[in-house]
């Protein structure tokens, strides 16, 4: 079978061919069928759901052997089989527990092993159940590895949609979200058995090519009268008319097998299969999620940074303030990053404040780090009022959503000691047997300005702590929550207070920044982070990023969104700082193409590269102190040009929306890193399929020439012709084939990203 892009919704398999041959008999029999039809088409597959099935009624007597199809078994346990047989259907992890996460609108991949006994031939077909249990869409699977009977397709659920939670359009999204199923439909392919032997037979001229036309004829035949395969008018009168030629003594076997055996009936075949025996695999969940819970451009600033100035007077800086905070905003949009994330807004302590570069002792001017949460002013509650009032932070939402962006807020579950909880809630942090209560490490970092929080005592209360601050921020216009070191609270907690959350506001996404252990961050992922913080800013050869890249997109991206942030304020790279502008463009095109999900954090674009001495991180770091900046040499160094470009490349492509479409390129120099998206015609909403190739040098001070194969049969190209591609960063047009020449040289292009030209 190759795969259609028919979206035809499958019925029950109690409108079988079996049922068919019963037509013609008894009254008792006709009612029984035609209740058991409405109760398929009205209930659409229901069964599907429950995976239990009628088997197939009695077959009439004097129908020979050959013509009698596939039964549909009944099936009253999740352990017992169909009449054909279907296993290890993904994506599925952890047995079934948890759901595969998709966006809405969002390529992904369904495989599973289908197989019957013997020699018979089977085929497959993927089917997607809306939360109520409708059946929304179907696919024919292909077998992509006949030895190991492995059947793929390419699926989507609903169309990508750039509707924003606040806008009116918003509700229409929204009834499409939630707990969808996919079911994988195995059964028998009656026809491309009968055809294989069929054929040989006429060729060699077999005693036996009598019945073999004559079964044909009897198959076509019912083929044209199943209502299963949905077929129109049209295409009933074509099966009907080549049964009527299969059955024609009068001319040849070779002009009989003719009608059956052609371009027409394969098309047909393809899209509209005569399906036997439907067996029905255990549903698989899905939990589709609103648009940017998986494409999404962050940008990050802080707001007491922005607008800041030194006072020509006293030489001091004066902080920048929610309303200053404007410009921001603005630089994100005008870079293209639809998802603005803010460093935590509330009062910050002054018992143990930090000083500049995490220093223990803080001078008179040292504004603390806003991790250090909670002051005699408030906690999380409140706004820092040296930042502005609530409805100073509103109306800066309220301006972020005119321009098309979402505000992402840090929710650091963490206090200051001066935190208004230390005196109210004692008993949520840990004391030391001196009675003093213990501060936050992550060796070797250690955090004397902050008191972890204790979850043994009370979490449930803490629960509800957290769930009303939430939906406080919620309210006032908040749509994400990049939650700080959410690895080092249960995850038992966010289980329960995203759960929670999301079953009023099921728009509201959480980023997790948790680098940490890869069985902690897939928990996390299970419990309800819409995306993950990972471990890119540390894969940086060419063999690092290629296994980076392709377990980033692959199954467990169905579970795991890893965003792809070259730098944030905890993180600066050796590879960042010793690669100049060159490096920063680097890391730009691989973050925002390698992964639906990318981030800047600001200051990317003027170059901010030194390190502090000793650790990975900036010196002069921004969490410890306000930063003066001069926006205007952003144009010196060209990267919020390249910024720019690289947003405006993934909203014109939808190839960059999925984790499910990577293909690493073979290219034979060991600096030069090649890979490909692809998306079918079917899920662009465009008509035409999509394709970018990306090439990037990652040596930041040397030009390397590399080989680039392209296995064009692959991505759907032709195979006997050049295919035209324009680089989508400078425009200029080439033409590739299987293996293509390209130099890359930091002082010129560090990267190609190619769209085939359809």
């Amino acid at each position: 079978m190759t795969e259609t892009s028919s979206t035809q919704v499958t019925s029950a398999a109690a409108e079988t061919a079996a049922e068919e041959a019963e037509k013609n008999s008894s009254t008792t029999r006709k009612g029984a069928t035609r209740r058991r039809a409405k109760s398929a088409s009205t209930t659409t597959r229901k069964a599907a759901g429950t995976r239990k099935r009628r088997s197939t009624k009695a077959i009439p007597a004097d129908t020979p052997d050959a013509l009698i199809p596939a039964p549909v078994l009944e099936i009253t346990d999740p352990s017992q089989f169909g009449r054909i047989n279907v296993l290890d259907v993904t994506p599925n992890e952890e047995c079934g527990v948890y759901p595969a996460r998709i966006e809405l609108g969002e390529q992904f991949t369904v495989t599973a092993q289908v197989f019957i006994e013997g020699r018979a031939k089977v085929g497959a077909t993927a089917v997607l159940h809306t939360p109520r249990g409708r059946a929304a869409a179907s696919r024919t699977m292909t077998c992509a590895n006949p030895g190991l009977d492995r059947w793929t397709c390419e699926m989507q659920v609903g169309e990508h949609s750039d509707v924003l939670p606040w806008e009116d359009g918003f509700a229409a999204v929204k009834r499409q979200l939630g707990n969808w199923s996919l079911v994988v439909e195995g059964w028998e392919d009656s026809f491309a058995t009968w055809l294989h032997d069929a054929k040989i037979k006429v060729k060699v001229h077999d005693s036996d090519v009598e019945n073999a036309l004559d079964e044909g004829a009897e198959l076509l035949g019912r083929w044209a009268k199943t209502r299963d395969a949905g077929l129109n008018a049209d295409q009933k009168k074509v099966l009907q008319t080549a049964s009527e030629t299969l059955a024609n003594k009068e001319l040849t076997p070779v002009e009989r097998l003719a009608a059956a055996d052609n371009d027409e009936i394969a098309a047909l075949h393809d899209s509209n299969p005569l399906r036997d025996g439907v067996s029905p695999s255990r549903p698989v969940k899905l939990l589709v999620q609103r648009p940017k819970s998986s494409f999404a451009a962050w940008y990050q600033f802080f707001l007491r940074s922005e607008g800041a100035y030194v006072d020509q007077e006293t030489g001091k800086i004066v902080q920048g303030t929610l309303k200053t905070s404007v410009s921001g905003l603005e630089r994100a949009k005008a870079e293209g990053f639809d998802i603005v994330y803010l460093p935590p807004i509330f009062p910050i302590g002054v018992t143990n404040r930090k000083g500049r570069n995490n220093t223990l002792v803080a001078g008179p001017d040292d504004p603390g780090s806003p991790f250090g949460i909670g002051s005699a002013e408030g906690g999380h509650d409140t706004v820092d009022p040296l930042l502005g009032t609530m409805d100073d932070f509103k109306a800066l939402v309220a301006k972020a959503h005119e321009l098309g962006l979402e505000i992402a807020l840090d929710f650091a579950l963490q206090c200051s000691p001066d935190h208004p909880w230390v005196k109210e809630h004692p008993n949520w942090f840990r004391h030391k047997p001196d009675g003093t209560i213990a501060f936050a490490e992550n060796p070797p970092k250690k955090y004397q300005d902050i008191y972890p929080i204790d979850f043994n005592a009370d979490m449930e209360g803490i629960e509800k702590e957290v769930v009303r601050l939430m939906n406080l921020w919620i309210d006032a216009g908040v749509t994400v929550f990049r939650v700080d070191n959410p690895h080092t609270k249960p995850v038992r907690f966010w289980q329960d207070v995203i759960a929670t959350i999301t079953k009023k506001h099921p728009e509201v996404l959480f980023l997790a920044e948790a680098f940490t252990r890869p069985g902690m961050m897939r928990a996390l992922s299970y419990a309800g982070f819409t995306q993950s913080h990972c471990y890119f800013p540390w894969r940086n050869t060419k063999e690092e990023l290629e296994e980076y890249l392709g377990e980033t997109n692959s199954d467990d991206a169905f579970y795991q969104h890893n965003t792809f942030w070259p730098t944030t304020p905890d993180i600066l790279t050796a590879y960042v700082r010793d690669n100049g502008i060159a490096g920063h463009a680097v890391r730009a095109v691989l973050a925002a193409m390698g992964s639906p999900s990318w981030g800047i954090y600001n200051g990317f674009e003027l170059i901010e590269n030194r390190q502090r001495p000793g650790f990975e991180e900036q010196i002069d770091n921004e969490k410890y102190e306000i930063k003066v900046r001069d926006w205007s040499k952003a144009d010196e160094y060209g990267i919020a040009e390249m910024l720019t470009s690289l947003n405006r490349i993934r909203r014109e492509h939808p190839a960059t929306r999925s984790y499910h479409n990577l293909t690493v390129l073979r290219s034979s120099d060991p600096n030069i890193l090649a890979f490909a998206r692809h998306t079918p015609a079917e899920f662009t909403g465009t008509g035409k399929p999509d394709t970018l190739i990306v090439v990037v040098n990652l040596d930041g001070h040397n030009a390397h020439q590399s080989l680039i194969h392209l296995e064009l049969g692959d991505f759907g190209l032709p195979t006997d012709q050049g295919v035209a591609l324009k680089d989508e960063l400078t425009g200029r047009e080439f033409t590739w084939g299987w293996d293509n020449f390209v130099s890359l040289a930091p002082w010129a292009d560090v990267a190609h990203v190619l769209s085939v030209q359809y």
